[in-house]
């Protein structure tokens, strides 16, 4: 449940930070502070985007507001104490602001406590410097995307990939806009995309290394293998939320769906290869501890399953490596490899 914390007692203006004032004036521009760059102790007048918040309540009844703040670099947590409410309505997630406060890494993990913020100005923040993207630009993810679907032979297969990936239908649009995830790996717009088609052309290549392998029904079910994440994922400006669907009833079930109702609607397709494909989405996670309801039991479910994982984990390394400062070369414990990660020197080109 959430409070509302309504009926608090305004904060005498005599009390509210000085530093409101300055902020009304958007000329003032600060030099952008990434959050990989933040050190203990730092003053902070930046812009982030609102990836999350959440009210809290302190042991006396009072409110206070946990907002998760991000940029291309990463995310900080950040603490409001006063003016809860006026702060609320102006940082909702997807929010872009301009936050005044000071950085802290002690005993409660990195934060900034917040003195005031306000929604950011047009000229005081670059985009690129809020919100990732692909490394590869767009057009030609999809040019990529065209040619493999392209090598796919049998007919079935090529009609269910047009109907649910094609530019001009309403799931290909949204597969082709969605983030692969919230946080762990290519959590950004194209980013499932980048992360399908990474998949599927591994697939392929691996697909002829190894005997008995059907790769267009590997190569077909890599590109749908996270299809439910169009309905599963919403993201408003940088910030990605799960949907009530998304909660409810989870991306595999929404995925084996969309490509069963596709499925469903193409004459003679045979059985044999809708059970193949959609067996390829239900276990795509490779445990039911994991979110499968069935495990691999294909070798184009288990040569899909494993890319994925790979492919998932190699994202991770790529924004974990994005969090470090120059120089660094070790990260903290992450959960999305279980580990700290190593980066190795790289000569410059």
């Amino acid at each position: 449940m959430v409070d509302d914390c309504t009926g608090m007692d305004p904060i005498p203006s005599a009390l509210r930070s000085t530093v409101t004032n300055p902020m009304d004036q958007p000329t003032l521009t600060p030099r952008k502070a990434f959050v990989r760059d933040l050190a203990d102790g730092q003053p902070v007048d930046s812009v982030f985007v609102v990836r999350d918040q959440t009210r809290r309540r302190k042991r006396n009844g009072e409110c206070f507001l946990k907002l998760q703040l991000g940029d291309v670099t990463g995310a900080v947590e950040a603490v409001v104490w006063e003016r809860v409410d006026e702060l609320a309505s102006l940082a909702p997630a997807g929010a872009v602001v301009r936050v005044v406060g000071a950085f802290e890494n002690g005993h409660y993990g990195r934060s900034i406590t917040v003195r005031a913020l306000r929604p950011a100005a047009e000229g005081e923040y670059e985009r690129c410097d809020l919100v990732e993207g692909p490394l590869i630009p767009y057009e030609s993810l999809t040019e990529a995307l065209e040619e493999l679907i392209g090598t796919v032979q049998q007919p079935h297969l090529r009609d269910l990939l047009a109907r649910l990936l094609g530019p001009e239908t309403e799931v290909g649009a949204r597969w082709r806009e969605a983030p692969a995830a919230k946080y762990y790996h290519q959590a950004y717009r194209h980013g499932l995309l980048e992360h399908c088609l990474s998949v599927a052309q591994g697939v392929s290549a691996m697909a002829s290394t190894f005997q008995g392998i059907d790769r267009d029904v590997a190569v077909t079910g890599a590109l749908l293998h996270d299809v439910g994440k169009t309905e599963a994922y919403v993201e408003r400006g940088g910030s990605i939320e799960l949907t009530d669907a998304g909660k409810l009833l989870g991306e595999i079930p929404l995925g084996y769906y969309i490509v069963r109702r596709a499925i469903e609607r193409i004459p003679g397709f045979p059985v044999d290869t809708a059970d193949a494909v959609l067996h390829i989405v239900l276990s795509h996670h490779g445990k039911l501890e994991h979110g499968s309801p069935v495990v691999p039991c294909t070798r184009e479910a288990t040569l899909v399953h494993m890319i994925d994982n790979l492919g998932g984990t190699l994202g991770s390394f790529d924004r974990i490596e994005k969090s470090l400062a120059d120089g660094e070369r070790w990260s903290g414990f992450d959960r999305g490899i279980s580990s700290s990660a190593f980066f190795a020197r790289r000569e410059a080109a």
